[in-house]
């Protein structure tokens, strides 16, 4: 079960998760913790008008943490908290119902966690980080979705 959760596509993502790194100056930032397993994700975005133009972030995690921040690093850019809020929603339903898809085909990787429900969160991690940073951001510089 540990090859099917630790395939080489997730892994090779995992390694491009190291390099991106936090940004200097975001305008907002959040840190998401999983308190079972140990996982922790800070997250850095960049806004225009509420819309997510940059993304840094740094994890400290498992593989599959750090492969689900870097795809949400590639597919956060150009979204709002709304749209990030749907990806997260349809996120978790792939993972808990055989009938769902993902929000993004690279998000089918983690089709053999949807097995193991103890590591769903490890793949949710970087959409609560990101969501909280959002919705910070929202309320300090009251940007409307």
């Amino acid at each position: 079960m540990l090859d099917a959760l630790y395939q080489e596509d997730i892994l090779a993502l995992a390694r491009e998760s190291k390099d991106r790194g936090r940004l200097e100056n975001p305008d907002t930032s959040a840190r998401a913790d999983n308190p079972l397993c140990g996982d922790r994700v800070t997250v850095d975005l960049l806004l225009s008008d509420g819309t997510v133009y940059e993304v840094g972030h740094r994890v400290r995690g498992c593989a599959l943490c750090e492969a689900s921040a870097e795809i949400l690093a590639e597919k956060i850019i150009g979204l709002k908290l709304q749209d990030l809020m749907v990806a997260q929603n349809q996120t978790r339903n792939f993972l808990t119902s055989d009938l769902a898809n993902p929000p993004w085909e690279e998000l089918s990787l983690f089709e053999p966690v949807r097995a193991i429900k103890s590591r769903h969160e490890c793949v949710l991690l970087p959409f609560s980080a990101a969501r909280n940073a959002l919705q910070s951001a929202r309320s300090v510089l009251d940007v409307d979705d």
